[in-house]
Formats: structure tokens, sequence, C-alpha cells
């Protein structure tokens, strides 16, 4: 029996080796890197994906619980030319999700008759959403990424609305003619797939003028994902390029035109029925203005180009401190440097608490949080021994920051420790009785 077993097993092996060899998954055309945006118009969603041959762009999805797909979507697909010597081509397909309903939950899946990916789900962003939940971190890599399975989890149990990668990906998206970046694109397939994962760029994705940043990524506006806004809940969140202020060799216009739209759009988001609608104005971007970390980057300088300006361009380029201030910006996050710092409510290089008991309670400067240690291949960063007086709270293990905007008056900030399983190092409430510029008053 045993040898009749053998025989058949070793002809059924011989019967379909062909078959095998010729069903080899076509994977040029199977969907891959898959994630979500929220393209800032309530009841939409963007999905995007990549294949390696051009194919048509689809998701079909439906509300979950429903056995069958009942609508379908069609999308733009646009070839993306890496720059590396290779010059690999691949296809960055983006569909827009329509008429979603607030409070349901979709399943979907993307691709075409040529290949579709797994079925994943997701929850649509809410304009009027109360208590916003978010997972923020910046410099997580292929290589290191020591806070991915973490973050895994959180997502599959639904807590986070969105995730905020505030700059540098993968380290880096271009090495290895972009396979690095693709690789690092599957890995937050886990994550981005299921919450839109807003983002904005970092010095690591300068590589040919930014172009795996602004091509992988489908933000809001017409900025190429460079800078853009959006609402959700009681919040405006406003992303920003710091890197228009160090690679001028890609058109200083850059920096002025940033500029100018980050002006507008802060006075369109206090006019009053705007800032009574969404109180809280965040802001994100990659480098710091201030930081105590021993090394010398740009936030460990007095005169720091993301906060004072460059005064060594035509015209003279203004710093983003001052707009952000006298616009009531309420919290600024950064990340670039490989740690993570809290800082006290400052302004002009000196600290503004509430009181000596309640800082955050009603304070009258920005609150700054760098939280740069997701993991990467650059591992963490040391502190300079003497902090300035700005700095409240500092660690240098792995991790990211909660951050939930629980009404008009209070927002929660809390850094999850991966070194320490998991366990909240340090938290705050931010407390604010008023919003806007005359609450520093």
């Amino acid at each position: 029996m045993v040898k009749m077993v053998t025989v058949y097993a070793a002809c059924a092996l011989l019967c379909f080796a062909p078959l095998l060899v010729v069903s080899d998954p076509p994977v040029l055309t199977q969907p891959e890197q898959v994630h979500l945006s929220y393209p800032g118009v309530p009841g939409s969603m963007v999905v995007t994906w990549t294949t390696f041959n051009r194919t048509d762009s689809l998701v079909e999805y439906s509300p979950w619980g429903d056995i069958f797909f009942h609508k379908s979507a069609k999308g733009s697909v646009t070839p993306f030319v890496d720059s590396g010597n290779e010059k690999r081509k691949m296809f960055i397909h983006r569909v827009t999700l329509s008429d979603l309903k607030p409070g349901s939950h979709y399943v979907y899946h993307c691709g075409s008759d040529m290949g579709w990916s797994d079925m994943f789900w997701f929850r649509p962003i809410d304009e009027t959403t109360i208590q916003p939940a978010f997972a923020l971190y910046g410099d997580l890599g292929n290589e290191n990424p020591q806070s991915l399975a973490r973050l895994q989890k959180e997502t599959q149990l639904g807590i986070l609305d969105a995730i905020l990668h505030i700059g540098d990906f993968a380290y880096d998206m271009h090495e290895d003619n972009a396979r690095v970046g693709d690789e690092f694109m599957r890995q937050i397939q886990s994550i981005a797939a299921y919450v839109p994962y807003m983002t904005c760029p970092g010095n690591h994705e300068s590589a040919y003028n930014f172009s795996n940043y602004r091509n992988r990524f489908s933000m809001p506006g017409r900025t190429e994902s460079l800078w853009y806004s959006w609402n959700i809940g009681p919040i405006h969140i406003i992303s920003l390029s710091t890197e228009v202020y160090f690679y001028l060799e890609f058109g200083q216009e850059l920096l002025f035109r940033q500029y100018d739209w980050l002006k507008q759009d802060l006075e369109e988001a206090n006019r009053p029925e705007n800032r009574a609608a969404r109180p809280w104005i965040i802001t994100m971007g990659h480098r710091p203005m201030y930081c105590s970390d021993d090394d010398q980057d740009d936030c460990t300088t007095f005169d720091s180009f993301v906060r004072r300006g460059r005064n060594d361009t035509t015209p003279a380029a203004p710093g983003l401190e001052d707009l952000l201030y006298l616009h009531g910006v309420d919290l600024e996050l950064w990340a670039h440097e490989h740690t993570y710092e809290r800082l006290w409510p400052v302004y002009g290089d000196k600290v503004f608490n509430g009181s000596a008991a309640e800082p955050y309670t009603n304070p009258k400067a920005p609150v700054h949080i760098i939280t740069g240690s997701a993991g990467c291949r650059e591992k963490t960063d040391r502190f300079n021994p003497n902090p300035r007086d700005w700095s409240a709270f500092r660690s240098t293990d792995y991790g990211y920051t909660h951050m939930q905007v629980v009404n008009r008056t209070h927002l929660y900030l809390g850094q999850v420790s991966d070194d320490q399983a998991g366990k909240t190092i340090d938290s705050i409430w931010i407390i604010k009785d008023k919003h806007g510029y005359d609450a520093w008053f």
C-alpha cells in the first residue's frame, strides 16, 4: 500500500509538474503595496497600489457583512520610472471611492481581471468624528522596523482612525533601484491598507527630487503630496515639507510657494466659523525647529532654518515659527531625530507654560512633540546631556506616539515604548479653554 501511494504521488508530481510551472503567478500584474489615504472630501477614500505591468485600476467593495462586492470604482494608472541605473518601471494605480457612509465599515479588494489583491477593510473618515485617534511617528525603515508589529496589532483592533507618518521612509525608497521602496510599501500594507496613511516628506526621500515619495503616495491637493491640509473631527491638520528649506537645488520657488499656501490655509482655518468647527490646528513636518539631540542637525542651532528662515536666498526665506504662532497653531509634530522629546510650550526659544502647576493647561505658546524613533537601520540617537529649558521629557526607546482629540478642549498625547513591551512612558493632556492667537494672552 505504501509503495502504491508512493508511485501514485510520484506520477501525480510528474503529471502536474508542467502545469505548476505554467501557472506560476503572473506577479507583474498582481496588485501589491496597497495603501489608503483620505483625499479631504467627506465620504471618500483613495486606494493606491502598484503593479509592474499596466493593468486596469479597479476597486470592488461593499459594506461589511455583505456576501458579495456590490460596488465598484475605476481609477487611473500612472507609469513611474525610477531614476536608478536600471530605470525600473512600475505602474501606480489610484482609485477614489465616493459616497461612503460615515460610521460604516467597508471591505474591498483592488486590481483587475489580471490579478486581485487580498481583501481588506476600512472605516471611512468622518469629519464629524468626535474623538479621532491616531498613531504618529517618523523614521520607520525597511530594516529594523521596530514598532511595526505593535502598530499592526493596533490596526487590527480597529482603535486607530488614521496614521501620520512624519517623514523618512524605508531608508531609502530609491535604493537598489527602488526595490527597497517596494519592500517597505509591502511591509506597511499590513497597516496602511486598513487606515488612511497620511504622510509628509523627509530628507531620506530627497533622491531624484523626491520622485519615489511624490509618485508612491496620494495625499490631498495638487502638490504631489509635498504639502496639504485636511479635516477630521475638531481638528485641522496641516502637513508641511521642511525639506524645501534644505534642497534649494530642486527649486527655491517651492519654499515660497509652500509659505504662501500655508499662510492662506491658516487664514482660512482661522475664519471664525472654521475655527469654531475645528478649534484644534495641528501641523506635521519632518525636521523640528527645536531639539536637544547630540548632533549638528538644524534643530540644535538657534538660527534653525525651519524656525527662523534663510538669509542666504534672494529674497530672504521666512521661517515657520512666527507664522504658526501668529495663527494660533496648538500642536506641532516633528520627527527626524531618532528619539522622542516632549517640549514645554515654547516660542522664540522661551518657555510659555500655562502655569507652574499645569503647564499644558491654557499654554501660552504651541506645544512641540518630536517622535522619530519608530525604528530604522540608523538606530536611535543620543541626547545632549545639557538640554535647554524648553525640554520637558526625553527618551531613546524605540516607539511611537498616540494622539486622541477628546473634544474641543482636551487633547491626549502618550508615548508608547516598544522596548518596554508597549508601556506608555510619557503622557500629557493639553487643555485649552480657547484657541487661536488670542489664547496666548
